[in-house]
C-alpha cells in the first residue's frame, strides 16, 4: 500500500483528496467491467440452475419413456412372515397358492473335539484339511482362531469357518455351508499334523460329511408347491415359480397355504407421472420466478433468455401435441392437463381408470418408439443438456466471456495501481516543493523585518 502524502500545510492543499479523487474517477471504467462480471456470473448461476433443473425433468422423463415401465405389476403375500414376494418388471397379472414343505439348508458341521481357547491353544502344527473340493494348507503351529481365518482366507472353501463356545473352557470349530441345497453339500479329510481337531466319522472311513449321522445340520433343498405344482429349490429365494416374482421362503409349514397374488400397480404408475409432473412445474415456476426477478429490476437473470424461453414453449408443444398411435392420443385424455399458469396437474383417478381400461394404449401413447409424448420430450430435452446442446454451449460462452474478463479487470488493475503510483510520486514532490517555498517565505520575511530594524537604527 503507497505511503500517505503528507499534509503540506501550504495553501492548505491536501494531496490524499486529490489523488483520491483522481484516481475515483480513473476507475470507473474498472467498476463497469465488474459490474458486467456480476453480472455474467449471476447468468451463469442461473444457468446451472436451469441445468439442474432440465436433468430432474429428464430423469422423470426416461421413467416414462420406456416400453412397458408405465404398466408395472405388484406383488402381494397373505403372510409374508411364511412366504415374501417381490415383482420384477416381467410379472404377469395373477393368483398363486404356495405351500412350504421344507425350507432349503445350508450343511453344518461341528467338531466332536473342543479347545480350552480360541486365541492360545495350539490345535495343529502343520498338515492341510480338506472341505469339499478345496485342499487348505496349514504352515506351522496355528490356534483354533488361525485355522479359522486360515480357511476363511481360501476363496475355494465351500464353507464358512467360526468358533463357538459351547461350555466353559470349550471351544468348537464350526463349518457352515456357503450355500444352500442338497447338491452343497461337503466333505471333511484332516491330514493336520500334531492336530487336536476332529469331526464326526460315524463310518470310520477317514472322511466326515459323507454320512448324514456326520453333520450337525444336513445340507437340503427347498420344497414347496404352487397352484399344487411341486418345486425344488437350492436356495430360499424362488424365482421361477411364479413368472417375474422372487418368493422368499421364511418358513416351513405343510398345512397352511400362503396366498400370492400379483395385479397391476398402478398407483406406482401414478407416482411415476406425478414425479415428472413436480420436475415440469418446478421448471415453470425457474421461469416464472426469474421473470420477477427482472421486473424488480436485478440484473443476469434468464427473463429474456431465448434458451429458457425456446425449451418452455417447446415442452409445452410437446405435451399438448397428439402422440402414439392407440386408442388415446392426447396426455389430457388420461389425466395430464394444464393449468392457466402454465402448470401441469394430474387427474390421478382418469390416469388409473384409463390404466384399468387400455393400459397398451396409455403405455403407447407414453412410449411408443416414435411418436410417443414422453420420447419426444426425452429427445427435447437431450438437445438442450447433452454435451453441445443450447444449455451447455450458453454457459461455455459465459464461462469464456468471464475469463476474458477477469484478465482485462486483472490488467485494467494492474495498470490504476501503476497510475496511483506515478501520481503520488508527482503529488510528493509538488509537497516538498511547496515545503521549500514555504522555507523561503519564512526567511525572506525574517530578513524583510532585520533589514528593517538596522534601517531604522
Amino acid at each position: 500500500m503507497a505511503t500517505p502524502i503528507t499534509f503540506s500545510g501550504f495553501n492548505q492543499i491536501d494531496f490524499n483528496v486529490i489523488l483520491n479523487a483522481v484516481m475515483t474517477q480513473e476507475s470507473q471504467p474498472l467498476v463497469a467491467l465488474q459490474t458486467q462480471q456480476t453480472t455474467l456470473q449471476t447468468t451463469n448461476s442461473n444457468y446451472g440452475q436451469l441445468a439442474s433443473k432440465l436433468d430432474a425433468l429428464s430423469t422423470a422423463t426416461d421413467a416414462l419413456s420406456k416400453q412397458s415401465s408405465l404398466v408395472t405389476y405388484a406383488a402381494a403375500s397373505s403372510d409374508s412372515n411364511a412366504v415374501g414376494v417381490s415383482a420384477s418388471s416381467s410379472a404377469v397379472a395373477g393368483s398363486y397358492d404356495v405351500i412350504v414343505n421344507a425350507l432349503a439348508a445350508s450343511q453344518i458341521s461341528v467338531t466332536t473335539s473342543t479347545a480350552a481357547d480360541a486365541n492360545t491353544t495350539i490345535v495343529a502344527t502343520g498338515g492341510t484339511i480338506t472341505i469339499g473340493s478345496a485342499t487348505i494348507s496349514v504352515s506351522g503351529p496355528v490356534t483354533l482362531q488361525g485355522l479359522r481365518d486360515t480357511i476363511n482366507a481360501d476363496p475355494n472353501s465351500p464353507a464358512a469357518a467360526s468358533i463357538v463356545q459351547t461350555a466353559p473352557g470349550a471351544y468348537r470349530l464350526v463349518l457352515t455351508g456357503k450355500s444352500s441345497g442338497a447338491s452343497n453339500s461337503f466333505t471333511i479329510q484332516s491330514a493336520l499334523a500334531g492336530s487336536t481337531v476332529a469331526f464326526a466319522d460315524f463310518d470310520n472311513d477317514g472322511t466326515s460329511g459323507d454320512t448324514a449321522s456326520d453333520v450337525t445340520v444336513q445340507a437340503s433343498d427347498a420344497s414347496l408347491l404352487v397352484n399344487n405344482i411341486a418345486i425344488t429349490s437350492t436356495s430360499n429365494s424362488v424365482q421361477d415359480a411364479v413368472p417375474g416374482v422372487t418368493l422368499t421362503l421364511r418358513q416351513k409349514d405343510p398345512t397352511r397355504t400362503v396366498a400370492v397374488t400379483v395385479a397391476q400397480d398402478n398407483d406406482a404408475a401414478a407416482d411415476r407421472v406425478q414425479t415428472f409432473i413436480t420436475a415440469f412445474n418446478d421448471l415453470v415456476k425457474f421461469a416464472d420466478d426469474q421473470a420477477a426477478a427482472a421486473k424488480s429490476g436485478k440484473a443476469g437473470t434468464l427473463a429474456n433468455d431465448p434458451v429458457l424461453k425456446s425449451v418452455r414453449n417447446q415442452l409445452r408443444t410437446a405435451l399438448s401435441a397428439v402422440h402414439g398411435t392407440g386408442a388415446f392420443k392426447t396426455l389430457a385424455e388420461v389425466g395430464i392437463g394444464f393449468t392457466r399458469t402454465g402448470q401441469l396437474t394430474l387427474d390421478k383417478t382418469a390416469l388409473i381408470t384409463s390404466l384399468e381400461s387400455d393400459p397398451a394404449s396409455v403405455n403407447d401413447l407414453f412410449a411408443n418408439s416414435t411418436t410417443g409424448a414422453f420420447k419426444a420430450m426425452g429427445t427435447l430435452i437431450d438437445d438442450y443438456t447433452s454435451a453441445g446442446g443450447f444449455v451447455f454451449s450458453a454457459k461455455s460462452r459465459i464461462s469464456d466471456e468471464l475469463s476474458r474478463l477477469g484478465r482485462r479487470i486483472d490488467d485494467f488493475t494492474v495498470r490504476l495501481a501503476q497510475r496511483r503510483a506515478a501520481l503520488q510520486k508527482e503529488y510528493t514532490a509538488a509537497d516538498l516543493a511547496m515545503t521549500r517555498l514555504n522555507a523561503q517565505k519564512s526567511a525572506l520575511a525574517s530578513f524583510g523585518a532585520d533589514l528593517s530594524t538596522s534601517q531604522g537604527a
